[in-house]
């Protein structure tokens, strides 16, 4: 909040400066830190909340994907770092040896985002976290322009919803499947191509990553390239100023793959970052059903649904090669859980205020994305319509 009589400041940083700094550990320091990102992404004013992943949710996909102390974590979409220091903090307990944990504060770790702001405040986490090196893990860059110069062993990724910002340049690149504009499209298969043989990685994606035609080759190659051996279907209402519908997408590159497994924690699912906030406690049963034998393992599965016997579970497997056989190989699959009651009827006034609130995020956004498209137009050209206009007309929607 902003202080507005001198006074309260001086008193602030009086209050600031009686602690002494010093001997406070990292792990006091970092998680202040977190705090303030954390309460500041809750605030939809400040449009901060575009770059904080929910912690809880950060948390079960890092323990799943489960890296280890010797390998290399890069999030090329990294915002605040959330990912980066849940995996750190993930690592650095597997050993006590100086030389390896020296390794992972210094080389274990790589980050990238486009914004100089966010490049900051990531690398200030880092720091505060004891994540101390030459150099700052997080550097600042667009991750789209050009192949990666190193493969990584485990790659964890929110990408930014929406298109790329106004003045952005186009993605030309030889290594992808296919040539599109879709951002989510191109950060999947920059992410594919930034794995080394073996690798693994775990991306949050919109749902319209599962079945635009535009992206029915980078399906393929998702599902004959790489083993996409799971999909958790997110609830809506546990981002920060985000009104779209989100999946987590989990493969590992260089086996194809034979049965995809479907978590669907959307239906029936009633969050919102006011009344209802997600907690790790909400994903445990996601993360039994993905690893029954421990840490790491994603063998010896059993499905929770059965249309007679319990059709309420959440848990189902399909065949890739049911998904391979359709023509734009839609991964998109309908809910099949029996409802009891709708979303809708189960919202109190205040969640369903916030998600009328999050359906018009959503418009906007998609209002901003034509307009942007639109504005390249030689109509539009001749017009003088210009891709920031999408906002001033957004804004009153």
């Amino acid at each position: 909040n902003k202080i507005d009589k001198p006074l309260y400041l001086a008193k602030v940083i009086a209050m600031i400066d009686q602690v002494q700094w010093f001997s406070v550990g990292s792990d006091v320091k970092g998680a202040l830190y977190e705090g303030i990102l954390e309460k500041n992404g809750q605030d939809k004013k400040s449009g901060a909340g575009q770059y904080f992943t929910p912690r809880p949710l950060i948390q079960a996909m890092v323990d799943v994907t489960d890296p280890q102390i010797n390998e290399l974590v890069w999030d090329p979409a990294c915002g605040t770092g959330g990912f980066l220091l849940a995996a750190y903090e993930h690592m650095r307990v597997q050993s006590k040896s100086a030389s390896k944990l020296k390794h992972l504060r210094e080389q274990g770790l790589r980050g990238q985002d486009n914004t100089p702001l966010v490049v900051t405040l990531g690398s200030m986490n880092m720091f505060l976290h004891g994540i101390t090196g030459e150099k700052s893990p997080i550097t600042l860059g667009d991750s789209l322009l050009q192949r990666p110069e190193t493969l990584a062993d485990v790659v964890l990724a929110n990408p930014p919803f929406g298109a790329r910002p106004s003045g952005s340049i186009d993605i030309k690149r030889d290594d992808f499947i296919a040539d599109t504009n879709n951002n989510q499209l191109n950060f999947l298969q920059h992410i594919m191509s930034l794995l080394k043989t073996g690798g693994r990685a775990a991306v949050v994606l919109p749902d319209n990553v599962l079945f635009t035609k535009e992206g029915a080759e980078i399906r393929r190659s998702l599902l004959r390239d790489f083993n996409l051996h799971t999909i958790l279907r997110l609830p809506s209402g546990i981002f920060y100023a985000q009104g779209v519908q989100t999946n987590v997408l989990f493969f590992k590159k260089g086996e194809p793959t034979q049965d995809v497994w479907l978590y669907d924690m959307r239906a029936g699912s009633n969050f919102s970052m006011s009344k209802n906030p997600l907690q790790r406690k909400h994903l445990d049963d996601f993360v039994s059903c993905y690893q029954p034998l421990g840490k790491g393992s994603y063998g010896e599965r059993h499905e929770t649904y059965d249309p007679e016997s319990n059709p309420c579970g959440r848990w189902r497997r399909c065949s890739a090669q049911e998904f391979l056989a359709q023509a734009d190989c839609n991964l998109n699959v309908p809910t099949w859980i029996a409802a009891e009651k709708s979303d809708v009827e189960q919202m109190d006034l205040g969640q369903l205020l916030e998600e009328m609130q999050c359906k018009l995020d959503e418009v906007n956004s998609g209002f901003a994305y034509i307009k942007q498209v639109l504005s390249t137009t030689p109509a539009a050209q001749q017009l003088g319509l210009t891709a920031d206009d999408s906002s001033e007309v957004s804004n009153g929607l």
